[in-house]
This record gives C-alpha cells, sequence and structure tokens, in this order.
C-alpha cells in the first residue's frame, strides 16, 4: 500500500503513544481498580507518590522496551530479508537469560549484577553467532548467521535448563522462574537511569540508520554498487540493535512477540520502506508494551507477568495478520 501522506500517520501514532502514556498514568488498583480521575490524585500523597515513583519509571520503561524490541526486530527482519527473524534469533535473549539465571544463583542475586550478567552474556551471544557463522561453509552469509544463532540459542537455553536444575527450589529457582515471564513489577527510577544510555544510544544508530535499511536489504553486490559497505553497516546495526535489547530485557526479562508482531504491522500500513517502518514500529511497540502491561496489572489482583501478555495478545494479532484477505498465498 503507497501512501501519500506517511509523515501525517508517524504524527498520529506519536500522538497516539503519548494519549496512551497519559491514561496509563490513571491506571492501576489504587485509589480504586481501574481508571482514576486525576482530580481525585491530586489531594492523595499516597497516590502522587505511586504515580511519580512507581508507575512514571515503569511506564518509560515500557516505552524503551516496546521501542528496542520492535526497532531491533524491524531492522533485523529488513536485514535477513526473513519476515520471521526477531531480536532473539541471535542468541540473544536467550544469552541474557542465562547470564540472569548464573547472576541469580552464583552471584547473590544483587539486582545490579543479574543486569549486568544479563546484558553481557547477550553480547556474547551475538559474538559466539558471528564467529560461528564464520566457520560454516555452506550457504550465504545470512544463512549462515541465522543456522548459526540458532545453534547458539539452543545451547544457552540448554544452560538455562541446567540452572534451573542446580537452583534451590524454595529461593533461586521462583527469581529465574519470574524472571523468565518478564515483568516490569520490580522497575525503580535507578533502573531506568542504568539502561537509559545504552538503550538511546542503540535506538539512535538504528534511527539514523533506517533510509540505509532499504538498501542493506539487497545482494552485497547491488548494495556495494550504491555505496554502501554492507558488512560493516550491518554489523553495525546489529550490535546497535542487540545492546539496546539487552540493555532493557537485562531490568525487563524476557518479553516476547513484540519484536516480531509489530514490524508487520508496521509494514501493513507502510510498505517495505525502512524510512517509515522503523519510526512506525518504535512507536506501535511502545502502545502495545504499555497497554499490555495496564492488562497486567489491572485484570487481576495478582499481577499478570507482562511476558505472557504479550505472548497470548501477540500471538493472536500475528494469526490474524497472517489470515487477513491482503495476504496473498502461493500454491
Amino acid at each position: 500500500m503507497k501512501l501519500h501522506h506517511p509523515n501525517r500517520i508517524l504524527w498520529m501514532l506519536a500522538i497516539g503513544l503519548v494519549i496512551v502514556f497519559a491514561l496509563s498514568l490513571l491506571v492501576g488498583r489504587y485509589p480504586q481498580p481501574g481508571i482514576a480521575l486525576p482530580w481525585d490524585l491530586v489531594e492523595d500523597k499516597i497516590a502522587i507518590r505511586l504515580l511519580l515513583n512507581l508507575r512514571l519509571p515503569r511506564l518509560l520503561v515500557g516505552v524503551l522496551l516496546g521501542a528496542a524490541l520492535s526497532a531491533a526486530g524491524a531492522a533485523f527482519q529488513m536485514l535477513f530479508t526473513n519476515p520471521l527473524v526477531e531480536p532473539g534469533f541471535l542468541g540473544v535473549t536467550q544469552g541474557a537469560s542465562f547470564g540472569a539465571a548464573m547472576a541469580i544463583i552464583f552471584m547473590g542475586n544483587v539486582a545490579w549484577l543479574v543486569q549486568g550478567s544479563a546484558v553481557v552474556f547477550a553480547m556474547a551471544g551475538l559474538l559466539l553467532s558471528y564467529l560461528l557463522a564464520r566457520k560454516v561453509r555452506f550457504g550465504g552469509w545470512v544463512l549462515r548467521l541465522v543456522l548459526a544463532g540458532i545453534a547458539v540459542s539452543a545451547f544457552f537455553s540448554s544452560g538455562v535448563g541446567i540452572l534451573k536444575y542446580l537452583a534451590d527450589p524454595l529461593r533461586q529457582l521462583p527469581e529465574i522462574t519470574f524472571w523468565l515471564l518478564g515483568g516490569l513489577w520490580s522497575v525503580e527510577w535507578k533502573d531506568l537511569l542504568t539502561i537509559l544510555p545504552l538503550v538511546l544510544i542503540g535506538l539512535y544508530v538504528l534511527f539514523r540508520m533506517r533510509w540505509r535499511l532499504n538498501l542493506l536489504s539487497l545482494e552485497d553486490e547491488v548494495a556495494f554498487s550504491l555505496g554502501t559497505t554492507p558488512q560493516r553497516e550491518r554489523a553495525l546495526v546489529l550490535v546497535a540493535g542487540v545492546a539496546a535489547v539487552a540493555a532493557v530485557i537485562s531490568v525487563s526479562g524476557m518479553v516476547s512477540w513484540v519484536g516480531l508482531l509489530v514490524p508487520h504491522l508496521a509494514r501493513r500500513i507502510f510498505g517495505a520502506d525502512g524510512r517509515y517502518i522503523l519510526p512506525a514500529s518504535m512507536l506501535i511497540g511502545a502502545s502495545f508494551t504499555i497497554i499490555c502491561d495496564d492488562f497486567g496489572r489491572t485484570l487481576l489482583a495478582g499481577e499478570i507477568p507482562l511476558g505472557i501478555l504479550t505472548s497470548l495478545l501477540g500471538a493472536m494479532a500475528f494469526m490474524f495478520l497472517m489470515m487477513a484477505r491482503r495476504i496473498k498465498v502461493q500454491r
């Protein structure tokens, strides 16, 4: 679908994100379940403290989480010309899971050690995938990197299984399980400030490279003839995307389907143009994550993990997209 005013639609998505963010500040179970009216909060000091110290940093991390996962997913899908690629396919999220589980068991479950270990092993997942891809003896570079990512992901997943088996079933195993389910219930201002620089740098690089993604999705020879250095620029995009994702999931835990679903929605609106797909993915992903988090903390008295809701709603929306009449089927 060719759009005559794509910038106007981007502005509408940005305004929609602002509205969702503002309403989410009023959504919760205090002072009453549902949406509180602003004038009901002004005279309630507890409600003001809860809004400023709990909801606001939580929502800001939710924005970063959705934007990072979606932007990385959109960039990776264009780089690898594969609509089923998402940030976890290079062993990034599985590496982060292994690092977090290891810190919970062997490093005393200290918050900053868990976050730091998750980031280190997420980057290690990318490095191992890259090094293994260089050793694979058949297929093009994209195919080799995908195969290497599958192998590295399986390696880290088995490592997480071993760590769960070794964990104390009363203390450590529940911590690992809840981290793997994903959630923003423990986010504070210090968590936001810890991840903010790396996430913003990664998103800035991806945003500045958005128009180059159209060229990098072509064959190396064609991309080079059009003035790019394909391997160098692809490596830059990969590192930026992995850095942003690794930083944010070190706080949120595992959150699935956002990086897979949202780029499909953006492509349905803007077509295959990286200049618009990437910023649209960031805006839609941030709104989607915040909405899922709102449901998670308001539907039940106990909070539903964010990763469960993103998987549930994301899978349902993805199936709807795939069954839509506008999708052409080849027989």
